[in-house]
């Protein structure tokens, strides 16, 4: 079992927000008025990571306005907004569901602790774990859309708004919801493409229940316009691109393959999902050129001389964990068998040498003690609560640091109030002007 596993030197994070992103950005507010029901998709293998804080202030004043209390991701900016008595077309109905898609990918014994931790910290929020494999989460989330449609009787149709990054499997939800509740055979409403942004305007209205009335929107995926700087924005940006939720070719494979590596072997460090691509007998490695060699000689990926060809190989690996390797990293067990204890050189007392995860977002420390099968899911929830503590913090401080801001972007802005104030100038004096003929 590895016991040490060392964190890789990632690259800066690429800029990737194309001009329908920015479009959709700046129509939400007038959508979410027409709207009852926000659907916000994310992954479950990134249940923090996608996040899109720049939709967070949209929805937080959608609630508002509609009377409903939000505890936003971040601090909210600008005045208070006064509650509206009536929103949009039907009536008070004001809700939100945190769809995680993908559950598949995930191991299953983290999702209700999970479930549970995020529920303690925001309980205006519905979390709905799906995969659009499983006929019974769809026929799950049909229901929960069905019965908020019913709690107004009055409202002659529900409509609904489903938002999220890019590729985390919106249009092919929505298709799978429009199947379901739509009685007969119904033809695929909505193209979909394993690259991301290949939705990149707002769909036509679709149909997902017949009684009582649901409708829907599909949007485009917006990615956050600048990823971060530092080590939180690289880990930030390798993290999306691992889900092909940036644009192909901005990131070298090499350096997702390293991070990979890192977080197969965090999830499993007894025995990590890659060793299934392996020859027979491997052991697992926090080596990245030692890997990569492995993998080029088990699929034939040889050069002219013998040598391996470990860009085609590292591709191919990405590749297979996108496809089929993440089936494999989420039968990832609860607990490892205990390990010996390892001093330090000098003799001290053992301390804790292995981590654990699930999914990419939450690691927390694993003591020897902790490795037999006896922790309960109380103690799991406790762990998965405090790394969801450590981010939003972590996202607060951020964001007060000015981390969520581009030098560029810091540049625009001071160019637009420069113009702004130039324009206010002009016109007082051409009022001035006016008022002394």
């Amino acid at each position: 079992m590895l016991l040490s596993i060392p964190f890789p030197h990632l690259p800066s994070p690429p800029s990737w927000f194309p001009g329908h992103m920015n479009r959709f950005t700046k129509q939400l507010p007038a959508l979410l008025s027409r709207t009852d029901i926000v659907l916000e998709l994310r992954d479950s293998r990134l249940p923090l990571t996608s996040i899109n804080h720049n939709l967070e202030d949209a929805i937080s004043k959608w609630r508002a306005e509609r009377g409903k209390v939000s505890i936003s991701l971040q601090p909210h900016r600008g005045a208070a907004v006064e509650p509206s008595p009536v929103s949009g077309y039907g009536g008070v109905t004001c809700e939100r569901i945190i769809v995680l898609n993908k559950r598949d990918l995930v191991p299953e014994w983290g999702m209700e602790p999970f479930r549970r931790a995020m529920a303690a910290r925001f309980p205006e929020q519905v979390i709905h774990f799906a995969s659009c494999n499983r006929r019974e989460d769809i026929k799950s989330l049909s229901a929960v859309l069905v019965n908020i449609a019913k709690r107004n009787p009055h409202a002659t149709e529900t409509n609904v708004l489903v938002v999220g990054m890019p590729n985390v499997g919106k249009s092919t939800l929505l298709n799978s919801l429009r199947n379901f509740g739509i009685w007969g055979k119904t033809p695929k409403a909505l193209q979909t493409s394993a690259q991301p942004g290949h939705t990149r305007a707002l769909s036509n209205r679709l149909k997902l229940s017949e009684d009582p009335l649901v409708y829907s929107y599909d949007t485009p995926g917006v990615m956050l316009p600048f990823l971060g700087n530092g080590s939180e924005g690289a880990e930030r940006g390798v993290k999306l691109a691992l889900i092909a939720g940036i644009k192909e070719g901005l990131y070298d494979v090499e350096a997702l393959v390293a991070y990979l590596l890192y977080r197969l072997n965090i999830l499993d460090p007894v025995s990590p999902a890659y060793l299934k691509v392996l020859p027979p007998g491997s052991a697992p490695t926090t080596s990245v050129s030692a890997f990569l060699e492995q993998l080029a000689r088990r699929l034939g990926m040889l050069l002219r001389g013998g040598e391996c060809d470990t860009a085609r190989a590292a591709k191919w690996f990405v590749e297979w964990w996108r496809r089929e390797g993440g089936l494999f990293s989420a039968a990832a067990p609860h607990t490892l068998p205990s390990a010996a204890p390892i001093t330090e050189s000098s003799g001290q007392q053992p301390q804790p040498r292995h981590r654990r995860g699930w999914g990419f977002d939450l690691e927390w420390s694993v003591a020897n003690s902790d490795s037999v099968p006896t922790v309960a899911a109380s103690a799991l929830e406790q762990r998965m609560g405090e790394c969801i503590d450590e981010f939003l913090e972590r996202t607060r401080e951020y964001e007060r640091q000015g981390g969520t801001v581009s030098e560029t972007q810091v540049k625009k802005r001071t160019w637009e109030e420069k113009l702004a104030r130039r324009a206010a100038k002009s016109k007082a004096k051409f009022i001035a002007r006016k008022k002394g003929f």
